[in-house]
């Protein structure tokens, strides 16, 4: 039974080998063709092996070569078949059995086209496929394009799709998609050169020149890339091959100058030098390209691109030294980015510039991308930086600022201190003139009448009493809030009154809530005072009336608020026309000196003195 069980194992696991075998080899490669050449007027015949590439085997020639292959087919085929090209072209035929599958540009002149760009998937109908199947390739083949046959995929259709649509995936969406990112990163670099300038007074107005290189370097890679998409040039393709070698020169240069940026190195005489270089190389691009595709003298591009290999391979080996020596950040992130990309292009450039690679494709279309994302990094990170130093700044100004208000309001307290004690000193000025020329002009009045001997004692009793109430009056002023009128009459009565009774005089008091006038100042307080006093004096010295009426209120005109007072008394009036007393006129100007309005009405038993405030 053990041996049975052996046998029947390995039956089922030949069965099984056989089965996926089988399967798999239904996709055939087909890499053996027999081959037609008509090459500058010249025709050949040969059997090749593929793929083919035309301008590693027919350097600097152009011409049309037939390709016939033979391959086998399903006994009955129930579904289509796929060809499958990593590229063909430049222009190209293909058939199957005498039947056209495809066609693209014309074979037998150059159009401007090229078709071996992209990759290439045919399918072939079922009611086509036989047992024994011939497939036939003419291709029309322009010197410098990259152009050829290549091993054929050929097998169902859900076999080889797989190949085809991974392939168009790198080399088509992910192209484009990596060109989009290109014109994005350069147009931002760009943006940012022509915004950022250098704060500097000395330097006001200068740019920063990484990002120049960076924007020149990702535009011209940007309209390298787009190349791989465009089949059908604008221009003639001797002209657009000019256009790519120049943004080719544009984009390793700017690349360069853009790592001598990041490392400091732009004042540097031999930084100078090497501007000077690649400025040449880049204006020899298009004479170079020309003679290259019309001489025809590939070997001229093939120098002409080693001339920039010549100063890019010895910076890029001191920029990543120095990269391990303590550099920036963005330093070593470029430095990284380098030490990637170089094995990458020198592979890709003896790829395609030495070697036959016909059917792959560049691989730095694809590292390259890290440069754009280099300097996304390198913005980010400046913006950073930038921002903690205006920050710090920031920080710095705030402790100033919150210093300098300190300073500030300890002057200021100090002025305020000095102002107080200043306005102090006048006060006490104002009250020495006042008790001067009011206290001490009465009281010199008193000596006088004394003197003379001509005055009774009631005489210069008053006199002295006026004095005295002058007196307690201008000590009163000290604590009179500024506006207050109401609080002004208030303390003139509380002064007054008792002097009224002791004349006779009866105190009718109309006086009413009364509004705070802000334009009255201390100062101004002091002048309404005084009016106020004289009025009252005057009244209780030449008046004789019996009775004394104060009325105050508020009232409102085309002026705006203000206030009115009235004093009134009952004696015998005088003439205000005749009479020009020196009191009065002292009253006017004070008023005047006020902004108040002052009138006086008089007659033999009324007289009325009414004040205006605003």
């Amino acid at each position: 039974m053990g041996n049975y069980g052996k046998i029947w194992a390995t039956a089922v696991l030949w069965l099984c080998t056989g089965l996926l075998g089988w399967a798999h080899a239904t996709v055939l490669t087909l890499d053996q063709a027999r081959v037609a050449l008509t090459v500058d007027g010249r025709s050949t015949s040969a059997e090749v092996r593929l793929p083919y590439g035309w301008d590693y085997l027919q350097k600097g020639h152009s011409g049309v070569g037939r390709f016939e292959l033979d391959f086998e087919g399903p006994s009955a085929a129930t579904e289509p078949w796929g060809l499958y090209f990593n590229r063909l072209g430049n222009a190209y035929v293909v058939t199957v059995n005498g039947v056209v599958l495809e066609k693209n540009g014309t074979l037998g002149a150059n159009d401007n086209s090229d078709y071996a760009k992209t990759p290439r998937f045919l399918l072939i109908p079922p009611n086509l496929l036989l047992p024994h199947n011939h497939l036939e390739i003419t291709i029309r083949s322009d010197s410098g394009r990259r152009s050829g046959v290549p091993a054929v995929q050929v097998g169902p259709k859900h076999e080889v799709e797989p190949a085809y649509q991974k392939e168009f995936g790198l080399r088509v969406i992910g192209t484009g998609v990596l060109c989009v990112f290109s014109l994005v990163v350069g147009t931002l670099a760009f943006v940012l050169w022509l915004s950022q300038t250098d704060p500097r007074p000395e330097r006001r107005g200068v740019r920063d020149s990484l990002y120049l290189y960076a924007a020149l370097a990702e535009f011209a890679w940007a309209f390298l890339l787009a190349d791989g998409l465009v089949e059908q040039p604008p221009v003639h393709w001797t002209w657009w091959s000019v256009a790519l070698n120049t943004a080719l020169g544009i984009w390793l240069s700017s690349l360069l100058l853009f790592c001598h940026s990041i490392a400091g190195w732009d004042p540097l005489p031999l930084t100078r030098t090497v501007r000077r270089y690649l400025l040449t190389l880049v204006m020899m691009g298009p004479a170079v390209t020309y003679a290259a595709i019309v001489g025809p003298l590939p070997t001229l591009l093939t120098l002409w691109q080693m001339g920039f290999a010549l100063v890019f391979i010895p910076s890029t080996v001191v920029f990543v030294v120095k990269a391990t020596r303590g550099a920036t950040f963005m330093h070593r992130l470029v430095a990284a980015v380098l030490l990637l990309n170089v094995p990458i292009a020198l592979h890709d450039f003896y790829a395609m510039r030495v070697g036959d690679a016909f059917s792959n494709h560049t691989q730095l279309r694809y590292s390259a991308t890290l440069f754009g994302l280099a300097l996304g990094a390198i913005a980010i990170e400046r913006f950073r930086n930038a921002s903690l130093r205006v920050r710090d700044m920031l920080d710095t100004l705030a402790s100033r600022v919150q210093d300098k208000e300190q300073e500030l309001s300890q002057s200021y307290q100090r002025m305020e201190l000095i102002a107080r004690e200043q306005e102090r000193t006048l006060e006490r000025s104002r009250i020495l003139r006042d008790m001067h020329d009011g206290v001490g002009s009465h009281i010199s009045s008193a000596i006088r009448q004394l003197q003379s001997g001509h005055m009774n004692k009631d005489e210069i009793l008053l006199t002295l009493r006026d004095s005295l109430d002058q007196l307690k009056l201008s000590i009163d002023a000290l604590h009179l809030p500024c506006g207050d009128v109401a609080g002004l009459l208030a303390t003139m009565r509380y002064r007054l009154e008792p002097r009224f009774r002791a004349m006779g005089l009866t105190l009718e008091w109309a006086v009413v809530a009364l509004p705070v006038l802000p334009r009255l100042d201390a100062s101004a307080m002091r002048q309404l005072q005084y009016i106020f006093f004289e009025a009252f004096s005057n009244v209780m010295q030449h008046a004789h009336a019996s009775v004394l009426r104060i009325e105050a209120e508020p009232c409102q005109d085309s002026a705006g608020h203000r206030v009115r007072i009235r004093i009134h008394d009952n004696g015998r009036g005088f003439d205000t026309t005749q009479v020009r007393r020196k009191g009065l006129v002292s009253m006017e100007e004070r008023a005047a000196a006020i902004g108040a309005q002052i009138g006086i009405c008089s007659q033999p038993g009324a007289t009325t003195l009414e004040i205006l405030l605003a």
